[in-house]
């Protein structure tokens, strides 16, 4: 059974405490194996890449095999359901559509004293995707990493997805098909982190690398971070779920089900001011487990990391909210649009009983990789900002220089950088000495 929490209790505090605090990832030491994964592939590049891939993958490749050709994309791409085919376009065209609308414009503009200022927009010149394999490759994933980049601009984008003993998912290919990526690599692994950073013969370095994986992939994503650019280092699934009496409890349970059947360190919680309704979807969640497919994560998340949380209101709901700054909220409440604007700290927010998390997780629309572990706090879910930079721009007249060029020297000669107010102070002399001439 999951903990049950109740803000009346006296030990409300500590026990809520010890639920932010608590520990759902058991992730093995594995730094110093990624550290002599990276140097290997580093030193050796494909050769190292190969033989790796043929020792955790237990497929043998060569330079020329190790992306997918285009007759084996086109072939694995037959295979997909007609269904499944729409159901993928249908995601990709509400993905794009939802994301286009997150770029940003560029500015100039001149400033009282004359100075004109501004920013310039550009995408990174190429992206790497990590798209796990086995169990966890999710098409839905390819989506969400590929199409805000290329929204973004970005000219070069590659998959890594390894295949296990070959086995190919035909529809991470259509999903990378659908986003515009040409090249996929069928290696994974910290090898694959490390040759998308560093570059290989045979892969070209990129510039930013996106993307979920396990632990072996999220060290080296660590490691390799300040050579390119990384989107996160993403934790364990969760969702909270605020709910009132006017719910069914068997939907509320099947949101919380959705995220526990992740992986059996996620975490879902549900907050409600009605403790007979929270006791009512408790209920509903240990009978749908008896005939849950993967009850066998699912159970051991909702057992070990679950919780049912009574409070006295919805805005001591909100507070407590905010301090978990969940990865997915849901707001299953009579007024969403009140509640949420009480709300500060969510990775992505789904209003009303009409709206479960799975539909973010496929076909809404915004971005399915999102913060956890609270640092929905102070980051953002993936977007086309991630694959874009902003470069700077101004532009001194000399009249300019004149009005704000003086300042800078005081500053300048204040932290003992001489070079600085020079640069500075020779060409107020000239704008000087010309006034003089003019006279």
């Amino acid at each position: 059974m999951p903990q049950f929490l109740n803000t009346t209790d006296a030990d409300f505090a500590s026990r809520f405490a010890a639920l932010l605090e608590m520990k759902r990832e058991d992730a093995p030491d594995v730094d110093a194996t990624v550290a002599e994964i990276i140097a290997d592939v580093r030193a050796r590049g494909d050769a190292a890449v190969i033989e790796l891939t043929e020792t955790f993958d237990r497929l043998t490749l060569t330079p020329e095999t190790m992306a997918f050709s285009a007759e084996e994309i086109a072939a694995a791409v037959e295979e997909v359901p007609g269904s499944e085919r729409a159901a993928l376009e249908l995601a990709a065209e509400r993905i794009r559509a939802y994301h286009v609308r997150q770029r940003p414009e560029d500015a100039r503009w001149t400033d009282p004293d004359g100075a004109e200022l501004g920013w310039r927009w550009g995408p990174v010149s190429a992206a790497g995707l990590y798209v796990p394999g086995g169990l966890a490759s999710y098409p839905s994933s390819v989506l969400m990493n590929a199409i805000p980049a290329q929204v973004a601009g970005v000219e070069r984008l590659i998959i890594c997805a390894p295949t296990p003993d070959g086995v190919v998912n035909p529809l991470v290919l259509l999903a990378a098909q659908l986003s515009g990526v040409d090249t996929i690599y069928r290696i994974g692994g910290a090898q694959a982190i490390a040759a998308m950073a560093y570059g290989t013969d045979t892969i070209a370095p990129v510039d930013k690398i996106t993307g979920p994986g396990n632990a072996f992939v999220a060290a080296a994503k660590r490691r390799v971070f300040g050579k390119v650019g990384i989107d996160m280092i993403a934790g364990p699934s969760e969702i909270l779920v605020i709910a009132d009496r006017d719910n069914d409890p068997d939907w509320i349970a099947t949101d919380l089900l959705s995220q526990a059947e992740h992986d059996e360190s996620a975490q879902s919680i549900l907050i409600t001011d009605d403790a007979a309704f929270g006791e009512a979807v408790a209920n509903a969640v240990t009978k749908q487990l008896e005939t849950l497919q993967r009850a066998h994560i699912a159970g051991p998340s909702w057992r070990d990391f679950g919780a049912i949380i009574v409070t006295e209101n919805m805005t001591q709901a909100a507070a407590l909210s905010d301090q978990i700054a969940p990865e997915h909220l849901e707001l299953c409440v009579t007024a969403p649009e009140s509640l949420f604007a009480r709300l500060k700290h969510a990775g992505a927010v789904f209003l009303g009983q009409w709206t479960p998390e799975a539909i973010g997780d496929y076909i809404g629309g915004p971005n399915h990789v999102l913060p956890t572990a609270r640092s929905a706090r102070f980051s953002s879910g993936l977007n086309v900002l991630d694959f874009m930079k902003r470069t700077t721009v101004a532009r001194m007249t000399p009249a300019a220089l004149k009005a704000i060029g003086p300042a800078a020297e005081v500053l300048a000669a204040s932290e003992g950088l001489g070079a600085h107010g020079a640069s500075v102070a020779a060409r107020l002399a000239r704008l000087n000495k010309d006034d003089e001439g003019t006279r």
